[in-house]
C-alpha cells in the first residue's frame, strides 16, 4: 500500500499581526492560525485526499474568515473530490459561502481569499487554484509550476505583483469564477509542494529546488520557511509538502 506524508505549517511572519492564512490536509485544517513545528500527517492512497492552502485578501475585511470557510468546507467535500466536475463544483461552493457570509454583515463586503491545491487520487493527481497561491512539482532534478498566477504579466525587473486578477469574493456582489484544473498521473518519483505567496513571493523557484533537493518531510517545510523567513518574512507563510511512499 502507498502512503501520502503530508508536512505542513502555517505562521505569520515577522511584518503581520496575525495569520490570515489557512490550510487543509484531508479532515484537517489550521484555520488562520500559527504552528510552531511543523505537522506531518500520514494517508493511505486510495480515497480522495486534497490539501490547499487559502490566502485570505490584504487590504480586505475578514480575510481570515474567508480562508477558514474555504478550508472548512473543503475538508467536508474532499472524500468525494473524484473528479475535475466534483472539484470545479467544490471551489464553486467556496465561492458562494463567501459571498452569503459577506451579506450576512456589511464589515465583511469584499471579503475574499485565494486557494491552491492538489487532490491526489489512486492514480491521479488533479491541481487547482484561484488567484496567486501556488502548486509546484518537484521530480527529484527539476521544479515545475502547475498552478496558473491569476494575475497581470510582470513588467521588465518585476519578480511578483501584489495584484490578483481572479479570487474566491472580493467583490461588492458575487462573480462567478474558473477555477484553473488540470490532472496529471500520480508519480511516486514526484512531490507536490502547495503555498501562499509569503512563500514565493520572497523564496525563488531556485533556492526552492536546492531545499527540496537537500530535504525532505518536515525537514524541508522547515527549511523552506526559514528561507522565507531569512528573506524578511513580509507576508503570512503556509505551505504543504505532499510526498507518495511506500
Amino acid at each position: 500500500m502507498r502512503f501520502a506524508a503530508v508536512s505542513a505549517l502555517g505562521h505569520d511572519g515577522l511584518l503581520r499581526d496575525h495569520n490570515e492564512d489557512s490550510l487543509v490536509v484531508g479532515a484537517w485544517t489550521i484555520c488562520a492560525s500559527v504552528t510552531l513545528v511543523p505537522e506531518t500527517l500520514m494517508f493511505p492512497i486510495g480515497r480522495p485526499l486534497v490539501v490547499a492552502v487559502a490566502d485570505g485578501l490584504g487590504a480586505h475585511p475578514a480575510g481570515a474568515l474567508a480562508s477558514t470557510l474555504v478550508v472548512q468546507q473543503l475538508a467536508r467535500a474532499g472524500p468525494g473530490l473524484a473528479d475535475e466536475q466534483s472539484l470545479r463544483s467544490a471551489i464553486d461552493e467556496c465561492n458562494k459561502r463567501i459571498y452569503e457570509a459577506a451579506d450576512r454583515d456589511p464589515r465583511r463586503i469584499t471579503m475574499g481569499t485565494t486557494v491552491a491545491g492538489v487532490v491526489l487520487t489512486a492514480d491521479s493527481v488533479f491541481v487547482f487554484n484561484v488567484g496567486d497561491s501556488r502548486v509546484y512539482a518537484w521530480n527529484g532534478f527539476e521544479l515545475s509550476r502547475l498552478s496558473i498566477d491569476d494575475s497581470p504579466p510582470l513588467q521588465p525587473g518585476q519578480t511578483h505583483t501584489t495584484i490578483v486578477t481572479q479570487t474566491l469574493g472580493g467583490y461588492p456582489s458575487y462573480k462567478e469564477i474558473d477555477t484553473h484544473v488540470s490532472v496529471r498521473p500520480l508519480n511516486d518519483a514526484e512531490r507536490y509542494l502547495v503555498c501562499s505567496d509569503g512563500l514565493s513571493d520572497v523564496v525563488d523557484d531556485k533556492m526552492i529546488s536546492r531545499l527540496l533537493s537537500d530535504h525532505r518531510g518536515g525537514k524541508a517545510a522547515f527549511e523552506l520557511w526559514k528561507a522565507a523567513i531569512a528573506a524578511g518574512g513580509p507576508d503570512n507563510i503556509t505551505l504543504a509538502l505532499v510526498e507518495v511512499e511506500r
